[in-house]
């Protein structure tokens, strides 16, 4: 596994992945992105994020923005070590780096915790 920078190349990656169903419940924000909306993010925002490549292969991202990790790990990839691997090589970048997490989402707790992050602070929102 390493991580590479986010380049260009795998803007549509990130895009897709955090659209799929498979994930996309697990957000905090439930938005649909464009090309469009991905591309003028992404030309802001990719030096804050990395790519975990997994034998070669795009398997997940990473990155901080404003202190806040965002990581998603592809389902095909998922329970190989993958999730841990990325934060804790981002926390090497950005070590006062916080994970914001929805109370449903307990995998991503667990791999937080998992890593040694402890809840800090629970916000509740009404819907």
């Amino acid at each position: 596994m390493e991580l590479v920078k986010c380049t260009e190349q795998y803007w549509e990656f990130v895009r897709i992945l955090r659209q799929d169903q498979r994930v996309k419940e697990g957000f905090l924000d439930d938005i649909t992105i464009t090309p469009d909306m991905q591309k003028a993010y992404m030309a802001d925002h990719s030096k804050f994020y990395r790519i975990l490549l997994f034998e070669g292969q795009p398997a997940g991202y990473v990155g901080v923005i404003d202190n806040d990790i965002r990581v998603c790990t592809h389902p095909d990839f998922q329970g190989k070590g993958c999730g841990k691997f990325m934060i804790d090589e981002i926390m090497k970048i950005f070590p006062k780096a916080y994970a914001r997490v929805k109370i449903s989402n307990e995998a991503s707790i667990r791999l937080f915790k998992s890593v040694g992050f402890t809840e800090k602070l629970i916000v509740l929102e009404r819907n």
